[in-house]
């Protein structure tokens, strides 16, 4: 057996042939509970847990599993897991979802190392109930308001939805309002921190004026308050900013041309009216309007047989984010899904929960933006199954001639999808007196992806790089990631028709 076919072995081990979920009712096996895992640390961490020796107060019913773990804090953290969701609550402080702790508690159970109890713990039964009131508040306000159907309207029903209306339409431009007032404050603050000079105005940023590597984050204040303002996307754009003078050699550039691209932000938000209808889309989006999935459905369908390409989680984001690339068969176009972890729970299990590798038919909806990226999933004509063979690739050139088009419709943009043909290239490697290899200087050489015609890409290191050097064996394999300005992040490697996780 070849080494990248050894590694292929080991990942299929890791990630399992099955769903992450098992039928409602079923033992799970260690496979499909390792699936969840949003890293390698978090599995080898879970396996560590999953000793009974590290549980007290343990249980679990047919619904519920829970135990107590104690970890660095004075008190054992509570882990809850509600099996048919698969839903999480663990009191620990960690990002990740789900966390080692309740990896761990299912691999314990999944073993046969939990014990059956008649009544859950107390901490499981409160979280259950929390969770039962949520889902019955949400049913609630999904019913349709109203009472009679539309063909026994009355009077008082249209006046009623005529109020509903201009309360709507009243709300809408109060929040434009607001908008608007935080994005002139955004701009005088973005004159002051040019006009004083970027060392001094992140420094001024800092408690006690400090700056060294442990001082404030001097753009949070802003950030709250664009965030008062319902411009959440701004927000969130400053509190990023916040860390860069932190980052190393070059950061008044990196800093500078971020507060460029706000300050073009809010001078496109203030001729919103005026731009075209793609770019008024992605300027809204920007800000942090949101689009309801109901909009977005409505949008015009893209029939196809999608296959999964790449998944990422973000466990550092404010809500723990999963991004799930897709890739449309005929159409050879891309589609982003996202879901979020809540409450414990992802938003959409069936988005969030979809292998890697599998392919479903299904119609994808574009939320609207120019270029096109996020979407949702529409009607699904068949269950997700085990894709037949690796998607159609590109080459370096035409990746960045899309980037290109895509900054153009797109000047805020910061990510895009690739499928690429290529051979990693790692740096090199020096070798120590005694013979053994030191691994590549952080600084200096970097990896890279070299197409067939010879042209490289640099990779953003992550260890998982090794992964894909033994999968390819250095030979030319295809790759799905996400490229930005700092280079290609590899999410995915395919190793004849299967799919490996990077």
């Amino acid at each position: 057996m070849s080494v990248g076919a050894d590694i292929v072995a080991v990942m299929s081990t890791v990630a399992g042939e099955t769903a992450p979920h098992a039928p409602s009712g079923a033992r799970w096996t260690t496979e499909a509970v390792l699936a969840l895992a949003p890293d390698d640390s978090s599995r080898k961490a879970a396996t560590v847990l999953a000793r009974p020796a590290t549980w007290s107060d343990a249980g679990t019913t047919p619904d519920l599993l829970w135990g107590l773990c104690l970890g660095s804090a004075s008190k054992p953290y509570q882990i809850v897991v509600e099996i048919s969701g698969p839903a999480y609550r663990c009191s620990c402080p960690s990002r990740k979802f789900p966390c080692k702790h309740a990896l761990g508690l299912l691999l314990a159970w999944a073993n046969g190392e939990v014990p059956d109890r008649p009544e859950p713990s107390d901490y499981a039964v409160a979280w259950a109930s929390e969770r039962r009131a949520r889902a019955e508040r949400a049913a609630a306000r999904a019913v349709p308001r109203g009472g009679p159907a539309a063909g026994d309207a009355t009077p008082a029903d249209a006046a009623e939805a005529r109020r509903r209306d201009e309360a709507a339409v009243a709300r809408r431009a109060q929040r434009a309002e607001r908008v608007a007032s935080g994005l002139a404050e955004l701009q005088e603050w973005l004159r002051d921190q040019v006009r004083i000079g970027l060392p001094a105005s992140v420094g001024a940023g800092r408690p006690g004026g400090g700056s060294g590597a442990d001082g404030g984050r001097h753009a949070d204040l802003m950030a709250a308050r664009m965030n008062d303002a319902m411009a959440t996307g701004v927000g969130s754009a400053l509190r990023d900013l916040s860390v860069v003078p932190l980052s190393g050699e070059g950061w008044p550039d990196r800093l500078l041309a971020g507060y460029a691209q706000l300050h073009l932000l809010a001078r496109a938000h203030e001729r919103l009216d005026e731009l075209p209808a793609g770019l008024a889309a992605t300027v809204r989006s920007r800000i942090g309007y949101t689009t309801g999935r109901q909009e977005v459905l409505a949008q015009p369908a893209v029939p196809d047989r999608w296959l999964v390409t790449g998944v990422r989680d973000s466990p550092e984001a404010t809500v723990p984010t999963r991004r799930v690339w897709l890739r449309g068969r005929s159409c050879q176009r891309s589609a982003l899904l996202l879901a979020f972890a809540v409450n414990g729970a992802w938003s959409d299990p069936d988005i969030a929960l979809l292998p890697l590798g599998s392919e479903i038919d299904a119609d994808v909806h574009y939320y609207p933006a120019d270029p096109p990226q996020r979407a949702q999933l529409g009607q699904r004509r068949t269950a997700p199954a085990a894709g037949t063979q690796a998607p159609e690739p590109g080459d370096v050139d035409g990746l960045l001639a899309q980037w290109a088009a895509g900054l153009a419709a797109d000047p805020w943009l910061t990510t895009w999808p690739a499928l690429l043909t290529g051979t990693p290239v790692a740096p090199a490697v020096t070798l120590a007196p005694g013979g053994d290899d030191l691994p590549p200087a952080p600084r200096g050489e970097s990896w890279h992806l070299v197409d067939p015609a010879g042209t490289a890409i640099p990779l953003r290191y992550s260890e998982s790089l090794w992964t894909l050097l033994a999968v390819s064996g250095g030979n030319p394999v295809t790759v799905a990631g996400e490229w930005t300005p700092d280079g290609l992040t590899a999410l995915t490697v395919w190793h004849d028709r299967q799919a490996v996780a990077l």
